[in-house]
């Protein structure tokens, strides 16, 4: 589903981390099957892949549908095709669709594609003109926003390079080179005992990418170099990245045509999305940048069964989990987290009803899409992790890959008991299954209160002054704490009352935490409470209070963390003892995994660059077939179908078209790629790396591919390049922008581009 934000929760990282920060993104993932050009056999679909029988015995496991669980079979592709740089599927891709590319294709589609903050995007010009979706430039529209204008409900076209704003803490990264530094990692750790290794590790890890920043240039030639760790630390790679910083908005279209059909269409299959902006990246002398590495525009757009190819940056995937850790997550970690994103949303939209013309409404509306879009991710997720087949399945993967361990002595001294002792980690954690759904994201932004969050820093800053700690470490906690941003006074005590009903529910009315926390109040009264009687409100008045040293435990926001500190420190201290073991367990057997299938298998999602083939096609829809395309006249038709309602209400320009524009062109297509949360904005290719469109999102039976890759009703979902270049035609009249895709051509402002087109 649509993901601005880095996907760091999806894929199980390390859990004390879920009491901290919560950055939520859309974990969207969809099926992929062969087909096109010379197909290979299809893996069995999750029910193709058993038996059934009407007559089952007593005490055989049955599926709805009369699935027998024990015959349930893993597929050649559960793990997915995400396919990395470092090890293309040249045989594979050969095999399946007669298709070979060499490897200047591969460093082509390299260096065309490129990673943006929490999302994807590419090179679409030689001239610097980046392509990526509506949604990850949201922000950026809301940040370019100047007094009087509302663009992100009206849209924005800058109609010369003079006109493109230049958006803030914003970037391009473009790989321009991959480096295998596992051996080199091995060798530095040889001998090192099992509790060592992690920190001994990052120290190497550390040590090898400055190393290899200062020998591709270092700063001064915007180089950033990112470790990235393959098979949960069976491999290693340095990516060597050049920084683009200096990046500008170009074009957006309107909220509600890049969102068109809101929830009710997101949360089911969403296909008439006009999901998309238009960048450019700028060199460091101010000019546009010169690229001879992009995606052309095709100019034939695609067709049913086609062969496509998604290059982007996929957040995270845990399909090497064992089953323990997805049982732990269906029952505990992800129910939890769907569970917390529903308590806020419902905090956010209530605030929103109630001061809809507030100064940070459309802040606060980006914060509603992304938790939204979190909702329908974890609700997805949840739902496949209590799906019998799917469970079978990855159970029957796990299976083989014991079998395979134990086959070969050598793995099996090394690696036989691992699956086992993470199952019982899994056990261990439950000792603090409240703390999970308690403390989650508290010092996160957007979804904590401002007042408890200055107040955890607070009771730091104070701890660490009487025990003497060095002055400039205070002086960071100091201005860490001054520098928290406020936020409306009634939606700071609305997230106070819902941290306090996390306790409650969670602990018990009458346990420890509940009671010093509420002191007997309701958490209504208490949340009041702490905003009468507490100098942390604002950030004034906490700067007030650091100057003249008035700043005490007793204050009202500090005796809620004395409150809450005993269960928390309780719930660190399990899970720093319990995430490098589980952490250095699942490298371990990362390792195992590539030993014996090597390349065949694709590591998980790292929201590193990740090539992923697919195929145009269409699905079994609720009794009926989802076509692989739609058009502009289904967009036309769900708006009068819908009376205009809001989610499918049209903006003005688009209710009166020009004559020219033509509403058969296809809006969207659905594909096999395997994509997940980051890869929204990744540019979709043809055999001749021609761009064919944009991926924005995936239907919700999708959402399973978090933890497994499957091949019949998953898809991908993307705006076809020809709706985008239809729509900037004769919609927006961007005539700037049609001329340099189409033809390469850089014009400096919209006259310009028009006497060119006109041919004068």
């Amino acid at each position: 589903m649509r993901n601005e934000r880095r996907d760091d929760l999806c894929a199980g990282d390390a859990l004390w981390l879920l009491a901290l920060s919560l950055t939520v993104a859309a974990c969207a993932g969809t099926a992929a099957q062969s087909g096109g050009g010379a197909p290979a056999p299809a893996a069995p679909t999750a029910v193709a892949a058993a038996r059934t029988t009407a007559a089952p015995s007593e005490g055989v496991a049955v599926a709805p549908g009369g699935v027998l669980l024990d015959t349930v079979r893993a597929g050649r592709f559960d793990n997915g095709k995400m396919w990395t740089f470092e090890f293309p599927p040249v045989e594979y891709l050969r095999e399946t669709y007669g298709f070979a590319p060499d490897q200047n294709w591969f460093r082509q589609a390299r260096l065309g594609a490129l990673r943006i903050p929490s999302c994807s995007a590419s090179f679409v010009s030689p001239h610097g003109l980046v392509l990526t979706n509506h949604h990850c430039g949201r922000e950026s529209v809301t940040e370019v926003t100047r007094a009087g204008e509302r663009l992100l409900d009206e849209g924005f076209y800058a109609r010369s390079l003079a006109e493109e704003r230049r958006v803030d803490e914003f970037y391009a990264d473009q790989l321009i080179d991959l480096v295998d530094v596992t051996d080199e990692v091995d060798r530095a750790l040889a001998g090192t005992p099992q509790e060592s290794r992690a920190e001994k590790r990052d120290s190497i890890l550390e040590s090898i990418e400055e190393r290899i920043a200062r020998e591709h240039g270092g700063d001064d030639a915007g180089i950033v170099v990112e470790m990235i760790s393959l098979y949960n630390g069976g491999r290693y790679s340095a990516y060597v990245f050049r920084r683009h910083p200096d990046v500008r908005l170009v074009a957006a279209p309107e909220l509600q045509i890049g969102f068109f059909g809101g929830d009710p269409d997101n949360f089911t299959y969403p296909r008439y999305n006009l999901d998309f902006s238009v960048f450019r990246v700028y060199d460091q002398d101010g000019t546009p940048l010169e690229t001879a590495e992009y995606f052309p525009w095709s100019p034939t757009g695609v067709a049913e069964n086609d062969v496509v190819f998604v290059i982007g940056n996929p957040g995270s995937t845990s399909r090497l989990q064992t089953v323990a850790q997805l049982d732990f997550r269906r029952e505990v970690q992800d129910r939890m987290l769907l569970q917390f994103i529903r308590s806020r949303l419902a905090v956010l939209r209530e605030f929103l009803r109630e001061n809809p013309g507030h100064e940070q409404a459309e802040d606060i509306r980006n914060d509603i899409f992304s938790l939204s879009n979190s909702e329908k991710a974890y609700a997805g997720i949840v739902a496949g992790l209590h799906d019998p087949v799917i469970m079978a399945r990855r159970r029957d993967s796990e299976r083989q890959f014991r079998e395979a361990i134990a086959g070969r002595p050598e793995l099996r001294e090394q690696y036989g008991d691992l699956i086992d002792r993470l199952a019982e980690l899994q056990v261990e954690k439950r000792s603090v299954v409240p703390a999970f759904a308690s403390f989650l994201a508290m010092t996160n932004p957007d979804f904590e209160s401002a007042t408890l969050r200055r107040a955890l820093l607070a009771y730091q800053l104070l701890t660490l002054r009487q025990r003497g700690a060095p002055e400039p470490v205070l002086e960071g906690l100091r201005a860490e704490l001054v520098s928290v941003g406020d936020i409306p006074a009634a939606l700071d005590e609305a997230l106070i009352q819902a941290r306090f009903e996390d306790f409650v529910q969670n602990y018990g009315r009458d346990s420890d935490i509940a009671q010093a926390v509420l002191q007997g109040r309701s958490a209504e009264v208490a949340a009041a409470v702490v905003r009468a009687n507490s100098v942390l409100v604002d950030s004034a008045r906490t700067a007030a209070a650091l100057v003249a040293n008035t700043l005490t435990m007793s204050d009202a926001g500090l005796r809620v963390v004395t409150g809450y500190l005993p269960r928390f420190s309780a719930f660190q201290q399990a899970l720093s003892r319990i995430s490098p073991e589980e952490d250095e367990t699942a490298a371990l057997l990362g390792r195992a995994r590539f030993e014996i299938y090597g390349t065949a298998v694709p590591p998980d999602a790292t929201f590193s660059l990740r090539l992923a083939d697919g195929v145009v096609s269409g699905y079994e829809y609720n009794g009926t077939i989802a076509p692989y395309k739609t058009t502009f006249h289904g967009l036309y038709d769900r708006y009068a179908s819908f009376d205009a309602r809001e989610e499918w209400a049209l903006p003005q320009r688009w209710l009166s078209p020009p004559a020219s524009f033509d509403r058969s062109t296809p809006l969207n297509f659905a594909s096999t790629a395997d994509i997940i949360g980051g890869n929204s904005g990744s540019p979709v290719v043809n055999r001749d790396l021609q761009l064919v469109g944009l991926i924005f999102d995936g239907n919700i039976e999708s959402l399973s591919g978090d933890y497994i890759y499957l091949v019949d009703r998953p898809r991908a979902v993307a705006v076809d390049a020809r709706a985008i270049l239809e729509a900037l035609d004769d919609i927006y009249d961007a005539d700037r922008i049609v001329l340099e895709v189409t033809t390469g051509t850089l014009a400096a402002d919209e006259a310009e581009a028009d006497r060119i087109r006109a041919g004068r």
